[in-house]
């Protein structure tokens, strides 16, 4: 009775599982994993059960692989138990082996077992609800055939991909592919009190390839004021002739364009440059940095749109490697001592202050402020302070003065 009710309980949670997902009910978070940390467990949550079989459990990972990345650590969680465990399942004897790759923020974990193997009309089946493959050792084996299914959506979910190969008699390998950034941090932060106003060394030169006049237009005017020699090109066939043309030390690439996309310009551009030029992927939707096959591994790190001024930065600095130039920040005690209140019509003004400061778009700032002065000449000694961030870039001090302005 026992084990029949755990039966029932099982099925029911993996049909909410798969109905929550196809619906779109379920949540996806934004984790700050220590993978190695996760993987290490799952292991040795298996160990025992692999051992009782005379099995052995292995885990290779990559040197490469960092310490903490982003995903939602549940859903990672549960794709690997599910991998693991039926790997261990189906095989009676010889090992079990984990192993991960990972580059260009890409994780390639592959679950190897030696196990009773999938025949080739079996192959697509596994995936789906209740199946197990038809031969009799497959079906002798307990569970209800839904950790496939589910294990398959929520790699879809996540953005990733799941394949396997299989030798009836020899063994399965199942392979997950995902995108698991590592958390952006810069080459060398700023001291406490200072904002970047440039970097050592010679001029560094950046390509933004961009379909969107206005992103071109925010990424030159945001790093030409730090020093960088800015190339723009609205589409992948102009941005492969400026690269072939002008020496590049970064490229901004948007995945989504016209005609040729992201990910074909990526590929083209590190066949002729090599490991050299750095690829930085830009997207407004986080999913589409998990689609481009197999040339997901010629870019080196991605940014999400709209561009984030100090997530750029610190990501630009790491890439190159950059010592940055820095100036203290003008002591409160300089600011005027108060600002008269500002009136309520002064609220959407400050909205897309707020708005343009966030992803560094200095010209845009500079028309609000002249808009927001004219509409509301009261506002002008208020205008002023922040005009006087905005020429020392001083970004992260004119959001706060449109924080304790609301």
């Amino acid at each position: 009775i026992r084990r029949s009710a755990e039966h029932v309980t099982n099925l029911v949670e993996g049909l909410l599982e798969i109905s929550r997902i196809e619906s779109g009910v379920l949540t996806i978070r934004s984790d700050l994993i220590d993978i190695r940390g996760l993987l290490d467990h799952i292991v040795d949550m298996f160990r025992m059960q692999a051992a009782a079989k005379g099995l052995t459990l292995t885990l290779d990972v990559d040197d490469r692989l960092p310490a903490q990345v982003k995903a939602d650590e549940k859903r990672l969680r549960q794709i690997l138990i599910n991998l693991v465990s039926n790997a261990i399942k189906y095989t009676q004897s010889g090992s079990v082996a984990v192993k991960v790759r990972y580059r260009s923020q890409v994780a390639d974990i592959e679950v190897r077992d030696t196990g009773i193997g999938i025949a080739a009309g079996d192959l697509d089946r596994v995936f789906e609800p209740f199946e197990r493959g038809n031969s009799a050792e497959a079906q002798s084996q307990p569970g209800i055939g839904l950790g496939l299914a589910i294990t398959r959506v929520l790699a879809s979910v996540l953005g990733g991909d799941i394949a396997v190969e299989s030798t009836p008699g020899v063994g399965s390998s199942f392979r997950f592919r995902i995108m698991l950034p590592a958390p952006m941090v810069a080459s060398r932060a700023p001291m406490q009190g200072a904002r970047i106003t440039g970097y050592a060394g010679p001029p560094r030169t950046v390509l933004v390839i961009d379909d969107d006049p206005a992103q071109r237009a925010i990424l030159q005017s945001l790093l030409a004021a730090l020093g960088f020699v800015v190339h723009t090109a609205a589409n992948g066939t102009d941005g492969l002739l400026l690269a072939e043309r002008t020496p590049t030390d970064i490229v901004l690439l948007d995945i989504q364009m016209p005609g040729m996309n992201g990910w074909e310009v990526g590929a083209r551009l590190r066949a002729s440059h090599g490991a050299s030029l750095r690829i930085v992927m830009v997207s407004a939707d986080v999913h589409e940095l998990n689609i481009g096959g197999e040339n997901r591994s010629n870019h080196d790190a991605f940014v999400t749109k709209p561009v984030e001024l100090d997530a750029l930065i610190s990501l630009i600095g790491t890439q190159l490697d950059l010592r940055w130039d820095e100036a203290a920040v003008p002591d409160i005690a300089e600011m005027p001592a108060a600002l008269s209140p500002l009136p309520a019509a002064a609220l959407p003004f400050l909205d897309r202050l707020r708005d343009l400061a966030r992803i560094g778009h200095l010209r845009g700032l500079e028309n609000a402020l002249d808009m927001f002065e004219q509409t509301i000449p009261t506002a002008a000694p208020f205008v002023a302070v922040l005009r006087r961030q905005l020429i020392d870039l001083d970004l992260a001090s004119f959001q706060k003065t449109l924080d304790d302005a609301r």
